[in-house]
């Protein structure tokens, strides 16, 4: 009988989804869990997308020998050779973080160079607010280790993160054309400042404002020549 009720066990196991024991029949060693294979840049980006896949297919903590497959497999031929011989996915895991996530102050340096330098340009508003939004996330992903996780009941850490929130703030604004002069005027004239989301939404606002009036300009511009052609046309008739 307990024979009989462990089979048992094993197959509901094996039939709950919910299971991170389940395993689809689609699912197998084969399958690759980012688009791009892992050459050895960009490893932030790479584990990102690989811990979502995990967590989306509940398998992180069980089933390691699936779950080492599938990083293998999201790496370059080069890179998945040298690793073939790791014991199991935790090792695998901690091989990579110790090669490749590695901060330096050049990498820094030069992301917050290119932060500093952004400006608008011939970008759109959404365009260059995207641009310059994944330049942050990139920075935030090189110090995460910085980055307190601790509770905090004093205060102290939401007034460092709305501080930093200011600064971005700052920036954004300061790189947009001189056509923005008076928004931008009174986006800084709010007490607190608003988030950066706000003062986009703002700008948006603003910029379809800005395109409506383009448009009726050049409606008007377009008639009016059109009327001067047909006086021009009309005289030249009549004096032949």
């Amino acid at each position: 009988m307990a024979g009989e009720e462990e089979v048992a066990e094993s197959t509901n196991t094996s039939l709950n989804s919910t299971s991170p024991l389940y395993m689809h029949p689609s699912e197998n060693a084969g399958t690759t869990l980012v688009p791009v294979p892992f050459d050895g840049s960009g490893y932030r980006s790479w584990r990102r997308g690989v811990l979502r896949a995990l967590s989306v297919k509940n398998k992180w903590e069980r089933c390691d020998d699936m779950v080492t497959s599938w990083i293998l497999n999201s790496l370059s031929k080069d890179l998945a050779d040298s690793l073939q011989y790791v014991n199991d996915a935790k090792e695998l895991w901690q091989e990579l973080e110790d090669r490749y996530d590695q901060t330096n102050g050049a990498k820094l340096y030069q992301l917050q160079k290119e932060i500093n330098d952004q400006s608008q340009g011939t970008l759109d508003i959404t365009r260059y607010y995207t641009k310059i939004k994944k330049l942050w996330e990139e920075l935030n992903t090189l110090s995460i280790h910085a980055q307190c996780s601790c509770q905090c009941v004093c205060g102290a850490k939401a007034n460092m993160r709305k501080a930093e929130q200011d600064m971005r703030l700052i920036q954004f604004l300061i790189g947009l054309n001189e056509v923005y002069t008076v928004v931008r005027r009174s986006i800084l004239m709010i007490n607190p400042l608003p988030s950066i989301a706000q003062a986009f939404s703002i700008l948006i606002q603003e910029e379809k404002q800005w395109e409506v009036k383009f448009q009726s300009q050049v409606m008007i511009d377009s008639a009016a020549l059109n009327a001067n052609t047909s006086g021009g046309n009309n005289f030249r008739t009549n004096y032949n």
